[in-house]
């Protein structure tokens, strides 16, 4: 049976998180509760694929910011792709890539990026889409390096990492608790801001709204000294891996390693609850063109590897000129 490319309506919101809910390779980022926060920052053009009147297959996508010719799954979260319960394979994989191709062709967009979701992610192999993009002559437009230690088989941290945690052990006391959100946060746009000039890309407020849509999901650990908040990271929680979303520390938590006691209860945690991966996240810059070695190198000694982001765009036009 054909499968059909309809444009998301948020009439379908329900049955698009309860596909998600038993999807092979989805997490809390791919659900219409997560898009949704998002407001109107981005012109969502998501898609759904049909097999008759079943769902098969979800697409989240928007239009990127600076270019509205281009098609982003998604501009708004880490890694978009196609959603499905495992029935997407082989073929059906390519089928439904053809389709999306022509969907966003049709409506008189250009180019299609497309951000796979990464294996840390996914219940079961289901890296179909990969194989896809190459038959529809796809190109890897950008590949990002993130570090992650799978708990079952970690490397054995670095000398440096070890007497770091010793040293903190000293000094911190570590907590976790979502009571911590802002007391971190403040910490955390110290560092930006001394450091990079930057602020983080959700506000407190943001964080808030998320902590309360997704309770089960969203974890703070914090190491305080004299009982104030002074260093710590925000976890995204899923099926299969804890990611590092955020970490932060002041200058009197980074003269104690008072992350390293930190990371060692997050990634202690990570694994009685039995998820197979503690994952640190990227460290480019420039598009992926740029590794910050000495923060991956950092992230590295904890006893993680390697782990890639890929995303591979496809010319919506050359599809077009394809059938000429």
């Amino acid at each position: 049976m054909t499968i059909n490319v309809i444009r998301y309506q948020p009439a379908l919101n329900e049955v698009w998180d309860t596909f998600c809910a038993n999807a092979v390779n989805s997490t809390f980022l791919h659900t219409r509760r997560f898009l949704g926060y998002h407001g109107d920052r981005f012109v969502d053009v998501s898609a759904v694929l049909m097999q008759g009147d079943v769902i098969v297959g979800v697409f989240p996508a928007a239009e990127a910011g600076r270019d509205r010719s281009m098609v982003v799954s998604h501009p708004g979260i880490t890694y978009g792709g196609v959603v499905h319960d495992g029935a997407l394979s082989g073929g059906k994989m390519i089928e439904a890539l053809e389709g999306l191709r022509e969907h966003y062709r049709a409506a008189g967009y250009e180019r299609l990026r497309y951000k796979a979701v990464p294996h840390l992610y996914q219940v079961r192999p289901s890296q179909d889409d990969l194989y896809a993009l190459f038959r529809i002559d796809a190109y890897r437009s950008r590949c990002d390096l993130s570090c992650t230690i799978a708990l079952n088989d970690r490397a054995k941290p670095s000398e440096r990492r070890r007497r770091g945690l010793k040293k903190a052990l000293k000094s911190v006391v570590v907590k976790a608790g979502a009571e911590q959100l802002r007391p971190l946060w403040r910490v955390l746009m110290d560092n930006l801001a001394r450091k990079h000039d930057a602020a983080p890309v959700h506000s407190v407020e943001e964080m808030e709204h998320l902590v309360g849509l997704f309770p089960g999901c969203i974890e703070f650990f914090c190491a305080t000294m004299d009982e104030q908040v002074e260093a710590g990271v925000v976890v995204f929680k899923t099926r299969t891996a804890w990611h590092a979303q955020y970490i932060a520390a002041s200058e009197a938590a980074y003269s104690v390693s008072a992350l390293d006691a930190v990371f060692d209860h997050a990634i202690a945690e990570a694994k009685a609850a039995g998820v197979r991966y503690f994952d640190f996240g990227t460290s480019n810059e420039s598009e992926g063109t740029v590794l910050n070695e000495s923060l991956y190198q950092y992230k590295h000694e904890y006893g993680g590897g390697g782990a890639v982001h890929e995303y591979y765009d496809v010319d919506l036009l050359g599809a077009q000129n394809a059938r000429v």
